[in-house]
């Protein structure tokens, strides 16, 4: 079961592994972004049972992840359902990627064949 925590309709709390609570904004796909926007984001569809459940946990340029046409996993993560893409500005490339594995290791469902982000070393 994912664990989220909505604050808004528009705004939620994806909980880390470490326990770490992370604030994302959700958006359908298709939203466009202004260039230049590090972050990171979410691909994610709503369950049966009216949960949030992540496709897809990235970092990077926005405006450029967001693009599902050009995300180099745009086909699997339209194949697993996901509709809303969720996001947060982060400037901070280290702590990108310290959240990236954060939500990684708490959602696993994320990788292959379940999800699509790919697992790499095993």
């Amino acid at each position: 079961m994912t664990i989220t925590v909505p604050i808004t309709t528009t705004e939620l709390i994806w909980i880390g592994f470490s326990g770490a609570k992370y604030i994302f904004r959700v958006h359908p796909i298709g939203e466009m972004f202004w260039p230049n926007q590090p972050g990171n984001y979410i691909y994610a569809k709503i369950d049966q049972f009216g949960f949030w459940q992540p496709v897809y946990i990235g970092q990077g340029d926005l405006a450029e992840r967001s693009n599902i046409g050009r995300h180099h996993q745009g086909h699997c993560i339209l194949s697993k359902g996901a509709t809303h893409f969720h996001e947060h500005l982060n400037a901070n490339s280290i702590l990108r990627l310290i959240e990236e594995r954060d939500l990684l290791a708490a959602f696993p469902m994320t990788y292959a064949p379940v999800g699509c982000n790919v697992k790499y070393g095993g």
